[in-house]
């Protein structure tokens, strides 16, 4: 297999717009998560796939490789598969898997992405993902925190913004339970497949694309990640929680 990592970054954003050219640092949010993935030896290449010029131009500006996708994508997953149809035949879909790296999250973890490439190969997966385990109640009620419930062979078998599974008999912390880090990776051949599905009303109801391809009969692999949750930026109180970040690891800057 081969594989490539591919970062979607659009402009418009309801709660924040231009956030991928905030300045952390030095650097644009973009280019520390592009930066971040290039430090993966195994992602054989990798790129941005966008729909504004002002973000295209500030990749090439970093030297970095960028796609312009069309602006009627409605996910993430959907210019991941504008892309691979794009580097085809180069990267035939049946020899390639799609990693489809969040471009929001500017410290991501260059091992994170190495352990969903792994989850991919051991368990030979359609798609795959990762999952961190909940140490908090509050986040646990928390909507705007995808919850995951996976079988004992690790596939998920089901992805909520509600609190699962219900802890009818049993207090918080007794049994394990899991947020949902939202990076897939997927067989080139499925990716195309699953853009090509219609919404279930599942992902109407929970507005989660993932459980789209559940109700369709995918599998979707996970992998209890080793490593702490990313700072995920979708506010401009984000970016002032990120900058801190930021200054606190390199005091010098």
């Amino acid at each position: 297999m081969r594989y490539i990592g591919i970062i979607p970054s659009r402009y418009q954003s309801s709660r924040f717009p231009g956030k991928p050219l905030c300045k952390i640092g030095d650097k644009t949010m973009i280019e520390h998560v592009y930066s971040q993935a290039c430090k993966v030896k195994r992602l054989e290449k990798v790129l941005v796939a966008t729909d504004h010029e002002e973000i295209a131009a500030c990749v090439r500006s970093f030297g970095g490789e960028v796609c312009m996708t069309a602006s009627t994508h409605r996910s993430g997953t959907e210019r991941c598969a504008e892309v691979l149809r794009k580097l085809m035949p180069e990267f035939e879909p049946e020899g390639t898997v799609v990693i489809n790296i969040q471009g929001d999250e500017p410290f991501i973890r260059p091992e994170q992405i190495g352990e969903i490439i792994t989850c991919m190969e051991r368990q030979r997966a359609e798609i795959a993902t990762l999952l961190l385990p909940l140490r908090n109640e509050r986040d646990f009620a928390d909507p705007n925190v995808v919850k995951a419930v996976r079988g004992e062979d690790g596939k998920a078998l089901y992805f909520s913004r509600s609190p699962i599974p219900y802890m009818r008999n049993l207090p918080f912390g007794e049994i394990p339970v899991y947020q949902h880090i939202g990076m897939y990776a997927y067989r080139g051949d499925t990716l195309l497949h699953i853009v090509k599905l219609p919404a279930s009303a599942l992902e109407q109801a929970e507005s989660l694309e993932q459980l789209r391809w559940l109700s369709n009969g995918c599998t979707i692999a996970t992998e209890i990640t080793r490593h702490p949750g990313n700072i995920s930026i979708d506010t401009p109180a984000d970016l002032q929680k990120a900058i801190a970040y930021y200054q606190q690891i390199n005091p010098t800057e």
